[in-house]
């Protein structure tokens, strides 16, 4: 299925956020010789996206705004209401007034952390046709309630995000995060690298695309195995240890989504449009080789 606003030609892209992600997005636009606006709007404030779709006109909205917390989810759960305006009230404002608006195309950058997998049960990867479910802290209900409230409307392309990598040293990178721990959970399980991924999304949105896509890489990877990618190219010196999950959960106000997700429909529809999704292994070696080769 696939929105109607034209062809990619003449596009003018409004990006709300101005954090990792939407800053590289904007980054790959700018080369590709795009019209780009970033928006300072406040999501949550119905008035303030108004005024900048009708003030910009755009034919593409991409919205990367949203929290996660600071240093780590917990923060959601002591700001509940803060987290529902950004997670939940901010994208439905973006979508339904992009929809009222003429059926505008907005691409969201969603959360994966909906599904949640026990460690030893053999299920297979969670696909887009599976119904979301885990709320186990307040930022995967405020994502899952997000995703739930916006995902029947006819202009609305989904990717679902699950631990962002990419060669860039940002401290919402999960890199830097691991990195900066001492501790690390031994569990494989799905991960976006958005080096790989990004062009993309920017693809799915230009050709007006629509509807939910686990946007990450296929297979599953490790936090023990991106340490030690880290350890071979920029930190010999890299030392850590690992502890299970129970040693995790209590250190924690509350649990963690855990999960692989099928990749298999995003593959198809980007390899439509000649463009190839590479696997876990593959895109992490790549943005290794990346951080090395700029020296950080």
């Amino acid at each position: 299925m696939a929105a109607t606003n034209g062809s990619s030609q003449g596009q003018v892209f409004l990006i709300f956020g101005n954090g990792f992600i939407a800053n590289q997005i904007k980054d790959l636009l700018l080369q590709e010789g795009k019209k780009v606006i970033m928006s300072r709007a406040r999501i949550e404030s119905r008035e303030q996206v108004l005024s900048e779709l009708t003030k910009h006109t755009p034919t593409r909205v991409i919205n990367c705004a949203g929290v996660r917390g600071t240093p780590n989810a917990d923060w959601c759960e002591d700001h509940k209401i803060e987290t529902v305006r950004s997670n939940v009230l901010g994208p439905l404002n973006v979508v339904d007034v992009c929809h009222e608006l003429g059926n505008i195309h907005v691409t969201h950058l969603g959360s994966a952390c909906i599904y949640n997998t026990l460690p030893g049960d053999e299920r297979p990867p969670w696909k887009e046709t599976d119904e979301p479910f885990f709320q186990g802290s307040w930022y995967n209900r405020s994502r899952l309630l997000s995703e739930l409230s916006i995902r029947h409307y006819p202009n609305l392309l989904l990717l679902r995000v699950r631990l962002p990598i990419a060669a860039v040293m940002h401290k919402d990178n999960h890199i830097t995060r691991l990195l900066g721990f001492r501790k690390i959970i031994d569990l494989t399980g799905s991960g976006t690298v958005l080096t790989n991924l990004l062009p993309g999304a920017i693809i799915l949105s230009e050709h007006g695309e629509t509807g939910i896509y686990n946007f990450v890489n296929p297979g599953e990877i490790s936090n023990v195995e991106i340490m030690e990618l880290a350890k071979q190219y920029i930190r010999p010196e890299q030392e850590w240890d690992t502890f299970t999950l129970d040693e995790m959960l209590a250190i924690l106000k509350a649990p963690r989504a855990h999960c692989v997700l099928d990749a298999t429909k995003l593959q198809d529809k980007l390899r439509e449009y000649g463009y190839a999704v590479k696997d876990q292994r593959e895109a992490l070696e790549e943005v290794f080789q990346i951080l090395a080769a700029k020296g950080v």
